[in-house]
């Protein structure tokens, strides 16, 4: 009996070895470790424990992948203001859950099928599933997506032009379900004379998963190396972007209101001396709203007639933080204008942001779930934009995002089916501190400008603000002497090229995903309805 509980002991420290390995080497694979190799089989020790585990076990475990995981990923939020370990655990609830449905189906299935059929599966489960977390209300989050692990490689990701974001999170899945097919058998040598054990049903079926692997990915590579090969071509036009690098404490403080607006026009100057057709501030950059203070809007019209350049900004009637103050219940916009240095237009342009972030510019449900038991303050009462706008910049046209407006990408395909034919992000990260959290931000992205085929140029309060071309490259940020993007304070002029061309992901959206979530729901069924080939 005392060998029997230590070979157990010694089985449990091992599964828990592994699920752990797997959750730290995912998490090093996104930013800012970027060590984006190590999601190609990170999942593999996660696999392996869950072939050889019951359903009940293989749902704690892969709880434990995702607390890990999703701790290190989101380790940032610790530097939040007013954030605490309460909030992150309640995120934890909301997303291991998710990792806990993966594992049941992955026992379930490999008890039905073997493993070959498990891991043959698992890649339409597993962004099934990201396509949920993306989607589920007020609680969508397409965060740390595998795919976006990949964002510095243009050739892994061009089949986001085809495919969406999933498609490459599909590959990712495939490859490893591939190793562990390979690796089963050297780590289990006498599993297929185990009757109760789930075991590869023959080489014939390991063969099977471990070439589609390798054909897909194969077939990835080929196929972004043609894309990224041909040349984009078509009228350049000059854009300019300015990082004013206002501290977060700062920014609505009244008095460094005149200081703010000297910083963004002694930029703007600056960066006119480049010719661009646009020049674009960040995301809230004026300390007033422009609506509410004419003030402020006649200096950015002047400065505008002055260059004889357009520009864009964004603009808040209300610190989106501050939650105090009179008019704490007041509806307010967040909103992005351009102001036309022709004197003929008087009335800028403008969008109103359309996906609010909750919890920080509105509390979903706020008259009916009672946040402060959760130790959740209440926060500015912004209202969401209606109309997806294109900006007029004649003869082109482009589209416009407002911070985390661009992680969802079927928002911003709205934005090019309606004609955007360059897309601009403008975004305030300055509460992130020097975290990884902006550099996460910076690889979805890329992911938006490969979908679209479309440059995107992004204007950060703080940092990254950069020009990224239609196949995913960071063809230029803006940095220091030292090399640092974040909290520096700069202008960077480049050039893009309006476009038209739409890509398959743009005409029919998320087809691929719906597509996985067919297979996979198909492949439950037959599994309930037939008979276990083992046991789990």
């Amino acid at each position: 009996m005392g060998k029997l509980h230590i070979n157990l002991f010694l089985k449990v420290i091992a599964s828990v070895a592994a699920t752990c390995l797997s959750g730290i080497m995912l998490y090093a694979a996104f930013p800012s470790y970027d060590l984006s190799f190590l999601a190609w089989f990170a999942l593999v020790p996660l696999f392996l424990v869950l072939a050889r585990t019951g359903p009940l076990y293989g749902i704690l475990l892969s709880f434990l992948f995702g607390v890990i995981f999703y701790t290190g990923l989101f380790s940032w939020m610790f530097d939040l203001p007013g954030y605490k370990i309460l909030h992150h655990a309640v995120l934890g609830v909301y997303l291991c859950p998710l990792m806990g449905l993966f594992a049941w189906l992955f026992c379930f299935t490999a008890r039905k099928w073997g493993l070959n059929g498990a891991l043959f599966s698992t890649p339409f489960v597993w962004v099934a599933l990201e396509y949920v977390r993306s989607n589920l209300s007020f609680l969508s989050l397409p965060w740390g997506l595998l795919a976006h692990s990949q964002y510095q490689h243009p050739v892994l990701i061009q089949t986001t032009g085809i495919t969406g974001v999933y498609g490459v999170s599909f590959v990712i899945v495939l490859a490893n379900a591939g190793i562990t097919a390979i690796l089963y058998p050297l780590f289990f040598k006498n599993a297929a004379s185990r009757p109760a054990a789930v075991s590869i049903s023959s080489q014939l079926g390991r063969a099977a998963v471990t070439a589609v692997a390798a054909v897909a990915f194969i077939v990835a590579l080929i196929y972004g190396y043609t894309v990224t090969s041909k040349p984009i071509e078509g009228q350049k036009i000059k854009i300019s972007v300015i990082q004013g690098n206002i501290e977060q404490s700062k920014k609505w403080d009244e008095k460094y209101a005149s200081t703010i607006m000297q910083i963004y026009s002694d930029l703007t100057e600056k960066a006119s001396g480049d010719k661009p057709s646009l020049i674009v501030w960040p995301e809230a950059a004026t300390p007033k709203g422009i609506q509410s203070d004419r003030g402020i809007f006649n200096r950015i019209k002047s400065l505008a007639k002055q260059t004889q350049t357009p520009i864009l900004l964004g603009s808040s009637q209300l610190a989106k933080f501050r939650v105090t103050g009179p008019n704490k219940d007041a509806k307010y916009l967040n909103s992005a204008f351009l102001v036309d240095p022709t004197p003929d237009r008087s009335l800028p342009q403008r969008y109103d942001k359309i996906l609010l972030l909750p919890f920080s510019e509105y509390l979903p449900y706020r008259e009916t779930v009672p946040w402060s038991y959760l130790n959740i303050p209440d926060v500015n009462n912004f209202i969401p934009g209606k109309k997806f706008t294109i900006f007029e910049l004649p003869p082109f046209r482009f589209g416009v995002s407002i911070c985390w407006e661009n992680i969802f990408a079927d928002h911003v395909r709205k934005l090019v089916a309606n004609g955007a034919q360059f897309l601009v992000n403008i975004t305030n990260e300055a509460w992130f501190g020097e975290t990884a959290a902006s550099y996460q931000f910076l690889s979805m992205n890329v992911f938006r400008a490969v979908e679209n085929s479309r440059f995107l140029v992004r204007s950060a309060n703080t940092g990254i603000s950069c020009i990224i071309d239609p196949r995913g490259r960071i063809i230029d940020r803006i940095i220091d002497k030292d090399g640092r993007s974040i909290f520096v304070r700069g202008k960077l002029t480049g050039e893009v090229i309006p476009l038209t061309d739409q890509t398959f992901y743009n005409r029919f959206g998320d087809w691929f995903i719906w597509l996985c979530a067919i297979y996979s729901l198909l492949f439950v069924f037959l599994a309930i309805i037939k008979k276990a080939s083992g046991m789990v």
